[in-house]
């Protein structure tokens, strides 16, 4: 990073922070009023108060001086100053770190306007899945292209699991270890999230195929694919997916899968699927 780049990222830290603190009065952090104030807002030692931190050090870092700051040190201000979870990822990365990952969404949290989305893609196959690649929702699509049943809860737990989507699948063997490297890599940005060694280790115990390929520890990067599979009904049938984070609800992703062109998929998928009316 160039010295204008930081002198730049510097000064909007500084006007950040001072913002944040004028739009916020000692009574809304439980603090009593003390005096008359010049300006707005709390004091810089109420907010090095408020967050635990040093007098000194917090108007040093208001101004923008080269310090070292902490994520733990952050997330206290974040706390002090009340900023929602998109205010906390610009102050981490004004202060020059990486945002930390955003609080996994709940399956309940997908929105009405959501499942209108996947439904609408239709009859292209479509699904919403949470950081640990459980499927939030499918759509019809996905279910009836893919072999999708009532039990399929998890994407990774199904693409090694589930017998009908494997016998349909053209290049299974292929992909399979770059699927479980996506999921490894994935795994990496949550280390102290139990739950993703907690599917691997269940999956273990239940493929072989995947337990030769998780012992390598290979990891892939991408939020793209090919997917070609042999319909009994359809025929062959090819998609590009794409995966895409959905920034308004932290840790899930919209997985979208589009006719590959020059395959004949999209007729052939038309007469397979027919869209609900609704």
């Amino acid at each position: 990073m160039t010295f204008m780049a930081n002198d730049h990222r510097r000064t909007e830290l500084r006007d950040f922070l001072r913002s944040r603190r004028a739009r916020l009065a000692p009574a809304d952090v439980g603090m009593p009023e003390a005096g008359r104030r010049r300006t707005p807002g709390l004091r810089r030692e109420e907010v090095a108060v408020l967050a635990g931190v040093g007098v000194s050090w917090y108007t040093w870092l208001e101004q923008g001086r080269d310090i070292t700051v902490s994520s733990e040190v952050l997330d206290a201000i974040s706390g002090a100053l009340r900023l929602d979870e998109a205010e906390r990822r610009h102050l981490y990365l004004l202060a020059g770190l990486n945002p930390p990952p955003g609080t996994a969404a709940a399956a309940e949290s997908v929105t009405e306007e959501l499942r209108r989305v996947i439904d609408a893609w239709s009859p292209r196959p479509a699904y919403i899945m949470d950081r640990h690649w459980n499927f939030v929702a499918v759509n019809d699509a996905a279910r009836a292209v893919f072999g999708y049943g009532r039990t399929d809860h998890n994407c990774l737990v199904a693409y090694f699991t589930n017998e009908r989507f494997r016998a349909m699948s053209l290049d299974w063997a292929q992909h399979a270890a770059d699927v479980a490297g996506r999921f490894r890599a994935d795994a990496a940005q949550y280390p102290d999230d139990p739950e993703f060694e907690r599917i691997a280790c269940e999956l273990v115990a239940a493929s072989p195929e995947f337990t030769d390929i998780w012992a390598r520890h290979d990891v892939t990067a991408g939020n793209s694919a090919v997917k070609s599979i042999r319909h009994p009904d359809a025929g062959d049938l090819c998609f590009e997916a794409l995966k895409m984070p959905l920034d308004d609800h932290p840790g899930l992703h919209l997985v979208l899968h589009n006719p590959r062109p020059g395959t004949g998929t999209e007729s052939r998928l038309a007469k397979l699927v027919v869209p609900d009316p609704r």
